[in-house]
């Protein structure tokens, strides 16, 4: 039964291309599992590619299919990664609200490939695991280490200076955020995107 009352025609037309791209270990793969239905992930395990599905309603007569593009993070795989991007529809970047290297690491790398690759594409920034921002044990340990967690100000001006079109914070283990970081999503996939010549060299 279609609760929606939407045709698999009319999904078929909605059906989008979603890439999620950031440093290992920043959250991506966890962000997408629970979007797609499956339980939070506990242990961490390193992922080279996958790939997702996911449903999104964003009005009573609109419902979209997400595919959902897990990639690895590592330079191992910085060659064999574009070959993901071709046909995407919008990409995220994410980064870890805990880890100011990963949060670096979209302005040093992450913004520049996409820039290059996906230069055509809407993007979103994306700050994971923000459950864990206040939490007093990891405020500790990134005290300790002379750092602290990246503020939402700060995750906020780093979208403007990449030019992205959404900011949002999120967290997988609670939820918190993801529901309306891919309604969003799938509401930029579906903007008209400038026709732009795209090569992808290896």
């Amino acid at each position: 039964m279609n609760r929606y009352n939407v045709t698999d025609n009319s999904l078929r037309k909605h059906r989008k291309k979603l890439v999620i791209v950031g440093d290992g270990a920043c959250g991506k793969t966890s962000l997408l599992m629970v979007q797609s239905g499956e339980p939070f992930p506990e242990a961490y395990v390193p992922t080279i590619f996958e790939n997702y599905i996911s449903r999104v309603c964003i009005s009573k007569d609109r419902l979209y299919e997400l595919s959902l593009w897990d990639t690895a993070g590592q330079e191992d795989y910085d060659r064999l990664r574009p070959l993901s991007y071709p046909d995407t529809d919008v990409v995220l970047l994410a980064f870890d609200v805990t880890n100011r290297d990963s949060y670096e690491g979209i302005r040093e790398k992450w913004h520049p490939e996409t820039h290059h690759f996906l230069h055509n594409v809407p993007r979103i920034l994306v700050g994971t695991k923000m459950d864990l921002r206040h939490q007093s044990e990891m405020v500790a340990d990134l005290a300790r280490m002379g750092t602290h967690p990246v503020t939402y100000e700060e995750g906020l001006k780093l979208s403007h200076e990449i030019q992205a079109a959404k900011y949002f914070e999120t967290s997988a283990r609670t939820g918190e955020g993801v529901h309306e970081l891919f309604v969003a999503a799938a509401k930029l996939a579906n903007k008209p995107k400038r026709k732009m010549r795209q090569c992808y060299f290896l």
